[in-house]
């Protein structure tokens, strides 16, 4: 269609007035989304919308944290300590065979360590915390009105019908007490020992998951060290950052292979458990691999936030895994590592994503128009059976998993790991911006129109999406707890300088005398330990600060999030009223009918037994 003339179907509206690129400003089209596709696939772009709007005011916020990271990254006290220290502080060799370094050679990675870690992103936690639990309230609000207007509330409850899957295998039939009707049917106590049987699947790819999480850890371990004995300055001083980088990518590449072999070993496992309607289907599904996806994505991120540093030991003493030595967080800290790491497995993945939705329906649409066979080009009939062929060479609709999928899994990225990357949110805002428009350009001109389906809701999704909100809480106070240099720093603020001055050399222990006079020389490792290897005293008050604010953190926002969940209702006033007026114009309608039935049999009374004459 040209640019001058008018689109002359729905089809030709979609892609005119909302698949364009050049429509990115405009509100979604969504009641001829509906229309055209059905209140299904029009209420998943409503949630992406209505997401990607809410979106703004965190990447907003989360870009100006950021910000005040660049200001405060030069004028910190203790990373201008680290960098003007020359030989002050020499540190232990990560290895047997490494040699001893100065803190002083890795200053640029304690500057981009500030950052990430400072004061700010304590308040921008608490936001996104409060920011979720908001999001999710109106994003209630906002569904009940969409489902009001496309009058799909009793949906669920009363009109969805088995699936054509489960009534050709149903072994069985019996009478529904609803409708009345026969209808296939399958046992409850099968289908229970089923999903039993897949839960055990479940489980031994969650070991397959910790099993490359293990190899990749490893593979980190072995890099730092070949790096650290290359000789070289630059890349002995930045050993742990090449390890940790490689290994990301690595990891996501893990990832994305692990999730191709488990969804389609999940969708076999959902069909031979025999679910009746297409929504329990939908569900189980669902669960299944995202609680896989859950353990592979974020695995490798919860080890470097929770567990990475903490194992290691120290100088003579240390702590190893199959034979190698516990790897330690980086000069700078854990948090610029989880940082790097959720930049290279949330962006990487989101890149490597739109490729694909860019690419491969459309050589799929290439190959499927090849293996087709070639159509008629004269004559007019032959012109109107050619544009239904070239519809059916468009490819099959294959539902809305994936779509939802990927952005849960970036709702989870930036809610429960944003105390390490304000920066989170404002790459889901661009991605989300070019997801919308991709999406579109597929629904309308790669995919065949599909049969309309109508939904009350986005479904488990939105448990799914309740449930990280509350980890997002617990999550983040730990990180701020004992990942972040955030109480360490106001502990020494308040007990020893509050000019921070001298801040380095307290986080830094002695190697044990025992190391220093096998080796000749006395050198530093960063603890919190006397110098025999026993654990000091600003140790146990720090874990008693930080268990203390985890609590502290975590009721603040529980309650803050109670008392907006209590204040915003769940269903607009608007709409309540309008539902509570059909009843009442129903139940008055059912009244008069009653009323009417009763007049006629008493003008015109019948006898048992009596016909009524016609």
């Amino acid at each position: 269609m040209s640019s001058e003339e008018e689109p002359s179907n729905q089809r030709q509206i979609l892609f005119h007035y909302w698949a364009q690129w050049s429509k990115w400003k405009k509100y979604q089209p969504l009641s001829h989304i509906r229309r055209y596709f059905g209140e299904k696939i029009a209420l998943y772009f409503a949630w992406l919308g209505f997401y990607t709007a809410w979106l703004l005011p965190a990447a907003i916020v989360g870009t100006l944290v950021f910000i005040i990271g660049i200001f405060m990254m030069f004028h910190d006290i203790p990373t201008q300590e680290i960098c003007s220290s020359g030989d002050k502080y020499k540190m232990c060799p990560i290895c047997k065979v490494c040699p001893y370094w100065n803190l002083s050679s890795v200053c640029p990675m304690f500057q981009a360590g500030r950052l990430f870690d400072h004061g700010g992103t304590v308040f921008f936690s608490i936001f996104m915390s409060l920011w979720a639990v908001t999001f999710l309230e109106y994003w209630k609000r906002m569904n009940a009105t969409l489902i009001y207007r496309w009058d799909c509330s009793d949906f669920e409850d009363i009109e969805e019908r088995p699936r054509p899957q489960f009534a050709a295998l149903a072994p069985m039939t019996i009478i529904n007490p609803i409708t009345g009707e026969e209808e296939p049917y399958f046992p409850k106590r099968t289908r229970f020992n089923r999903i039993i049987t897949g839960s055990m699947v479940i489980i031994i790819m969650i070991a397959v998951v910790i099993m490359f999480l293990i190899s990749v850890i490893l593979y980190r371990a072995i890099i730092a060290v070949i790096v650290s004995r290359s000789g070289h300055f630059l890349l002995v001083s930045s050993a742990s950052r090449i390890a940790s980088l490689t290994g990301s990518v690595v990891n996501l590449l893990f990832i994305l292979l692990l999730s191709k072999i488990y969804t389609a070993l999940a969708l076999f496992l959902t069909k031979w458990e025999m679910h009746r309607t297409q929504t329990t289907f939908e569900d189980a599904f669902t669960f299944k691999v995202f609680i896989f996806e859950f353990i592979n994505f974020y695995s490798s991120p919860i080890y470097i936030a929770f567990f990475k540093g903490r194992f290691v030991g120290y100088p003579g003493h240390y702590n190893k895994l199959l034979g190698i030595r516990n790897e330690d967080c980086a000069p700078g800290g854990c948090l610029i590592e989880l940082a790097q790491e959720l930049l290279v497995i949330m962006v990487g993945k989101q890149v490597i994503n739109n490729i694909q939705e860019i690419v491969i329906p459309k050589l799929k649409t290439w190959r499927h128009k090849r293996n087709l066979s070639e159509s008629n080009k004269t004559g007019q009939d032959n012109v109107m059976k050619q544009f239904w062929e070239s519809d059916y060479k468009l490819l099959p609709y294959s539902g809305l998993f994936t779509e939802y999928l990927e952005m849960v899994l970036q709702f989870g990225f930036i809610t429960i790991f944003v105390a390490a990357c304000p920066l989170a949110p404002l790459f889901a805002l661009l991605n989300n911006w070019v997801e919308i428009r991709l999406d579109a350009q597929k629904f309308v001109c790669e995919y065949r129109r599909p049969v309309a389906e109508r939904t009350q809701g986005i479904g488990i999704w939105f448990h799914i999406l309740e449930v990280i909100t509350h980890l997002a809480v617990i999550s983040n106070a730990f990180l701020i707890a004992f990942t972040s240099d955030f109480l360490p720093r106001l502990y020494y603020q308040y007990t020893r300088a509050s000019n921070l001055q001298g801040y380095i050399d307290f986080t830094l222990a002695y190697a044990p005398k025992s190391f220093d006079l096998k080796n000749n020389v006395t050198c530093r490792y960063q603890a919190y330990r006397e110098q025999n290897g026993r654990y000091s005293l600003p140790y146990w008050n720090l874990l008693a600060i930080q268990l203390g604010f985890i609590i502290v953190f975590e009721h603040v926002v529980f309650f803050i999030a109670r008392m907006i969940d209590m204040m915003v209702p769940d269903i607009p006033e608007a709409v309540a009223i309008k539902v509570k007026r059909e009843q009442y114009l129903a139940k008055q309608a059912l009244a008069e009918n009653k009323a009417l039935i009763e007049v006629i049999d008493v003008v015109n009374p019948t006898q048992p037994g009596e016909k009524v004459s016609k």
